[in-house]
């Protein structure tokens, strides 16, 4: 069984807390064994990124840009390899994970090519100003476990180009891959610039208290992102917190089942539903309800579920046995008040954490699969008579990460759409994300963004130069 090490100012290390196992979900069988740092390590890490920063912080634009670009070429290089390994420790299927990394390669040569600018305030006889932007010091990546390379380098990446240091520390259940990418990071960049520490609970408290830490991207839960700020507000930490999620989606009257259908179907089931912006409630207006219900369940119906490296596999498990028994709780919770499982609805008898894609109708605000955040294969469709109540109902969470309206009426809908109380919106189309559109929650679902030049700031903290020009006679 292959032994993980973490990287810390350049060497790669054992953990002096010992060993954890990594499961692969699609057989409940530990295929590796990853370290667990120590306080005195991350201490190390801490140290190594503050010594590295020294220099780094005044590295040029060109040279940053320079090393990032040569990181992208060796992920695309092994992009197969890095694919693969996704999918034995997340469990999604290959050809998600392919994309996953070369989406990685996409992100990355976009931070690249990002410049960092200096504004003019004002310019005048008498003086100056500039408003400057500089890198923060040490920043702290905490990533989870549904898409654990994509995110790594949403955060990493970012803050490398903005000239800061950075510690990884990746979700227990998904360690490998980000323990590769950083392998690969610290081949481009000077000793100590990239750093990964790996272990169980109690370790992201740790960073998130750690005084020699000066930023903090978290994405996970709304509940450990509470305790992430809590614990940084002993030295005024910087924080991107993108947090949990309950999308809702409202269809408006009118709006052809056939054109939409599959999209909502991959908005909502992507990455099997274990995504923070995936579609998560459905509310349709009840003259087209059973028509789209019919419509779900007969795309559900056609996924191929197994394990990712099989060959035309296309639905994947559950990454853990923890959120598995979420799951299934809140369909059987569905279930006993009423709620009607058209397909799937349990977990399938063979090994490993596999839940097939489930649509359940018959439910409203007020049951648990409905209010709640399920995180995986299953959708809720909930009927409305108006639509001014379905944006009511919609906006009623105190989730506002993303949401979606749809309907044939282009304008109606961005009108509709104007209206969620959520950081993103989208019209006909739902979790759309790419490089260079700003991406961030509002309410629970936290603050701050990413991507974009906006995201990119987020890794700074802004210098106000202010010149008095010398007087003249």
């Amino acid at each position: 069984m292959y032994d993980y090490r973490m990287l810390i100012d350049g060497a790669r290390v054992v953990g002096e807390d010992g060993h954890f196992d990594v499961i692969n979900p699609a057989t409940e069988v530990a295929f590796a064994q990853c370290t667990s740092c120590s306080l005195d390590q991350l201490d190390q890490a801490v140290n190594a990124a503050q010594a590295a920063f020294k220099g780094w912080q005044h590295s040029t634009h060109a040279y940053r840009r320079e090393c990032l670009q040569l990181i992208a070429d060796d992920i695309e290089r092994d992009a197969d390899g890095l694919a693969r390994l996704i999918v034995a420790e997340q469990g999604k299927p290959l050809a998600l994970a392919f994309s996953e990394v070369m989406g990685g390669v996409a992100w990355t040569r976009y931070a690249a090519d990002l410049d960092i600018p200096v504004e003019l305030v004002e310019d005048t006889l008498a003086h100056r100003i500039e408003l400057h932007r500089k890198p923060l010091g040490v920043v702290a990546s905490i990533t989870p476990w549904n898409w654990p390379f994509m995110i790594a380098i949403w955060h990493i990446m970012p803050a490398l180009r903005a000239g800061n240091c950075v510690i990884s520390k990746p979700s227990s259940l998904t360690p490998l891959s980000t323990l590769r990418l950083v392998e690969i990071i610290a081949r481009h960049v000077p000793r100590g610039v990239i750093n990964i520490v790996t272990g169980e609970r109690g370790l992201g408290g740790a960073i998130s208290s750690h005084s020699g830490i000066h930023k903090i991207v978290f994405t996970g839960s709304t509940a450990t992102g509470q305790r992430v700020m809590q614990a940084a507000a002993g030295n005024l930490k910087r924080l991107t917190l993108e947090l949990g999620g309950n999308d809702a989606a409202i269809v408006l009257p009118g709006t052809p089942v056939e054109t939409v259908a599959e999209d909502i179907f991959q908005a909502a089931f992507l990455n099997m539903g274990q995504t923070c912006a995936a579609l998560k409630r459905l509310y349709v207006h009840e003259s087209q309800y059973q028509a789209f219900a019919d419509a779900l369940v007969e795309i559900a119906g056609r996924q191929v579920i197994g394990d990712g490296l099989e060959a035309d596999v296309n639905f994947g498990p559950v990454q853990n046995r923890d959120q598995l028994e979420l799951v299934a709780e809140l369909v059987d919770d569905a279930r006993a008040q009423g709620g009607q499982v058209l397909c799937g609805g349990a977990r399938l008898d063979r090994p490993g954490f596999f839940y097939p894609p489930t649509i359940v109708t018959g439910i409203s605000d007020g049951h648990r699969l409905v209010d709640e955040e399920q995180f995986g294969p299953v959708l809720p469709l909930i009927a409305y008579r108006d639509e001014e109540d379905a944006l009511r109902r919609a906006n009623a969470s105190e989730m506002g990460l993303g949401g979606s309206v749809w309907g044939l009426d282009p304008e109606q809908a961005q009108a509709f759409a104007s209206r969620l109380e959520s950081g993103v919106a989208w019209v006909n189309c739902h979790a759309q994300i790419q490089p260079n559109t700003p991406f961030g929650g509002s309410k629970m679902s936290g603050f701050g963004v990413e991507f974009g030049l906006e995201g990119l700031l987020e890794c700074t903290g802004q210098q106000l130069l202010y010149v008095r020009k010398r007087e003249t006679v």
